[in-house]
């Protein structure tokens, strides 16, 4: 926070009338319940064509054949890019220039490095034509045997993971910690692949004008879409104009441009008209990333005391056969639980499916639920009570670095949830609880964490002639309600009302907000639309302050504040003139600033940053059939500053959703002799539906932050999934007396069990 804005802020409009905090409705949720919200796929510029991918149905080996002829010969048909007729990139798309730039499969040869990988574009004036062309290809392979699973091949350790997190982390003697402990948990705990499956599939409109590219396209990050599209092509980014200002869900796999996009684009190059690209669903589960399997062994070390002495959190994963994205579902365990010795570490096995990637909470999806489950079996050998159990084990400092906490109500989130729950009353020992039907009834918890992020935005600010402000950041709205958090953070930014402000975004010609993605963006463009308001506002106060007929004359920006869309004087509320007053006398039409939003890399050196969360799950478990169904939820959740009390609800209802997914319903199934995904469709991929989810509340703490950013902002988008799969579990878990370690949990599983 600058000295500046220090001074050009009232706080007291700040406290008793800002726009944040308050639960607004989406601003773009009329458009959207109206149909005039216009998504990628739905623009259809003149003279437009249709293009369909042609996929591999083998997992491994060759193309040997293609029957273009017959494709061509289809009326409709255009053209078919194949290997060897396709436009030329200007440069590899195997190159690996930056740790987001994956690799993708552009028709570069006829190798096959798995199922659902595109192998020909076949381009028509109609869809129909298009997709019946190509059927026609009927290709013809040479096939290897598909690697398939975590044990497909040799396991070895990835130099990094993530986003260049260590692949291995120690503190303290673990083998000592565990010698010295009077209980041992000992336990492996496995996830399946689970895929995006946003609403709105993969989709783009590609326009060429010479050496200008005009793209509709969903994009969770516009200006890195550009810079690997420029690239690849060989044009100046900013000759290529990206229009994204809807996304209907993106979950991680709209973060950065992927092959089907590109090849939308190489299709018009090739035809040289405009061409529509959209994937059907069973074509998402390969080339547009996903969340990897994980086998996870988790050991623990008790005293008699109940405090651990070790925790050791080792993960396997799978990644590509071809590219270099390692889950990092073991840093779970770097932030929660106390504990004088701590080991983290990766390994990864490669398979032939698609690269995964970034997916909702990744790796703290998957490493929670095993670290989760695991505290809860260490709380079950020492005999306490799980809640009792964590709180003992309670972090007052990071435990892998040492560091403190930016601030952290976790304890407060335990008892609120823990109190509206009614958790006082639950039994230690499982299988003692019946409802009503006899249906055997568990309640279990889960602790929820995710790092507090920030990656680097910018905005541009403007205050116009009638008084009113333009904010402008090329943000990305994937359904998350950006759009109205930060017209929020716009007209405090600007001391307006928001009827007064325009709130521009999703297109690339905007100043670059970034990436939409690790529950940062709001904590990102806010802090750059604080930072254009502030300095917008100094440059108006410099022009009235030094004009002899103002007012505010001799003032000086520490002696002015802004509110309600006027200047006034510091020392004399009845001395004040309006933004349009100052402008107009100054003869100038608008005046406007930039501002950046970034992380504080000196802050982030001395704090921890994260936030928090409680969820306790409530499960009924039939004991004849071991239907299991989840009945209650009861997240309580500590994220900073909430900017918009509504949206965030349903965004930590949507976590807690994918968790409840997570850990009774989500799973690839793939058919180990061919490496094809059995079930990519939504009829056979589980996720819930309104049936199965149960009664849910949520609760925000209150939490003041003044390290993790200028406005105090946590994200929520991906917090909610790490408490609530864990929570079911530990559910299922108490309801049955079956410790079930391989997710989903399934009802033959819990059958066997109860047997």
């Amino acid at each position: 926070m600058t000295a500046e804005l220090n001074l050009t802020r009232d706080p007291a409009h700040v406290r008793h009338g800002s726009n944040i905090g308050q639960p607004l409705t989406r601003t773009d949720g009329t458009l959207k319940v109206t149909g005039k919200a216009r998504y990628a796929a739905d623009n259809h510029p003149p003279g437009m064509v249709y293009a369909v991918i042609a996929t591999s149905c083998i997992a491994r080996g060759r193309v040997t054949a293609l029957d273009v002829v017959a494709a061509r010969r289809h009326p409709g048909v255009i053209d078919v890019m194949t290997p060897a007729h396709k436009p030329e990139l200007a440069e590899d798309p195997d190159a690996k220039g930056n740790p987001f730039a994956f690799r993708m499969e552009l028709l570069q040869s006829d190798e096959v490095r798995y199922a659902n990988q595109a192998i020909a574009v076949v381009i028509a004036e109609t869809l129909e034509a298009a997709t019946e062309g190509a059927a026609l290809l009927s290709p013809r392979y040479q096939v290897e045997i598909a690697r398939v699973g975590l044990d497909a091949g040799e396991a070895y350790a990835p130099p990094v993971v993530g986003i260049g997190n260590p692949a291995e982390v120690r503190h303290g003697d673990i083998d000592a910690g565990l010698a010295a402990a009077s209980k041992r948990i000992d336990a492996t705990y496995e996830t399946p692949a689970q895929y995006h499956n946003a609403m709105e599939p993969h989709a783009i409109v590609a326009v060429w004008d010479g050496d200008r590219l005009f793209l509709d396209t969903p994009s969770q990050g516009m200006a890195m879409a550009q810079m690997r599209i420029g690239g690849l092509f060989g044009v100046p980014p900013g000759n290529i104009h990206i229009n994204s200002p809807f996304l209907g869900g993106g979950f991680g796999s709209k973060g950065l441009v992927s092959g089907p996009q590109v090849l939308g684009i190489m299709a018009a190059k090739l035809v040289g008209r405009p061409v529509k690209l959209v994937l059907r669903r069973s074509q998402m589960y390969g080339p547009v990333g996903h969340r990897p399997q994980t086998r996870q062994r988790i050991r623990i070390g008790t005293g008699d005391d109940g405090l651990l002495t070790a925790l050791e959190h080792e993960a396997r994963v799978t990644t590509s056969s071809f590219d270099d994205f390692y889950e990092p579902a073991a840093d779970a365990s770097h932030t929660l639980y106390t504990s004088p010795a701590i080991r983290t570490a990766h390994e990864a096995v490669r398979v032939d499916t698609g690269t995964p990637l970034f997916m909702r909470a990744p790796g703290e999806a998957t490493g929670s639920i095993a670290l989760e489950s695991a505290i809860d079996e260490a709380a079950f050998a020492c005999g306490i009570d799980p809640l009792e159990f964590r709180l003992k084990n309670y972090a007052e400092v990071e435990p892998i670095t040492g560091k403190p906490f930016s601030s952290k109500a976790l304890r407060q989130c335990y008892a609120r949830a823990a109190e509206r729950f009614g958790w006082a009353g639950r039994p230690l020992q499982p299988r003692q609880m019946r409802d009503e039907n006899g249906f055997l009834v568990g309640w279990g918890m889960g602790t929820a964490t995710f790092p507090a992020l920030m990656f680097q935005g910018n905005a541009r600010a403007v205050i116009r002639a009638d008084g009113r402000g333009v904010m402008e950041s090329g943000a990305h709205d994937m359904g998350q309600g950006a759009w109205t958090a930060l017209t929020q953070i716009s007209a405090d930014a600007l001391a307006l009302d928001l009827e007064q402000i325009s709130f521009l975004s999703g297109t690339s010609d905007l100043p670059d907000a970034g990436i939409a993605g690790g529950s940062a963006h709001t904590a990102t463009v806010g802090a750059a639309i604080h930072n254009a308001g502030a300095a917008v506002i100094a440059k108006l106060a410099e022009l009235a302050t030094s004009d002899q007929r103002s007012p505010l004359f001799g003032a000086g920006n520490a002696g002015v504040v802004a509110r309600a869309g006027r200047l006034y004087r510091r020392d004399d509320d009845a001395r004040s003139e309006s933004y349009a007053e100052i402008l107009a006398r100054a003869g100038v039409a608008e005046v406007e600033a930039s501002g950046t939003g970034a992380a504080d890399s000196a802050a982030q050196s001395q704090y921890a940053m994260h936030a928090h969360g409680a969820v306790f799950a409530e499960v009924k478990v039939d004991p004849e059939l071991g239907q299991i169904r989840a009945t209650r939820l009861v997240g309580a959740f500590a994220a900073g500053r909430i900017i918009n009390p509504l949206m965030v609800q349903s965004q930590l209802r949507g976590g807690m959703i994918w968790g409840l997914s997570f850990a009774l319903h989500e799973e690839a199934v793939m058919d180990k002799r061919s490496g094809r995904i059995l079930n990519a469709n939504l009829a056979e991929y589980h996720v819930p539906v309104n049936a199965d989810v149960p009664s849910m509340e949520v609760i925000t703490v209150d939490e003041h932050d003044p390290h993790v950013n200028p406005l105090g902002i946590k994200g929520v988008g991906e917090i909610g999934i790490t408490g609530s799969a864990g929570a079911v579990a530990n559910a299922v878990f108490h309801a049955t007396g079956i410790r079930v370690r391989n997710f989903p949990i399934k009802i033959e599983e819990v059958v066997m069990g109860l047997s």
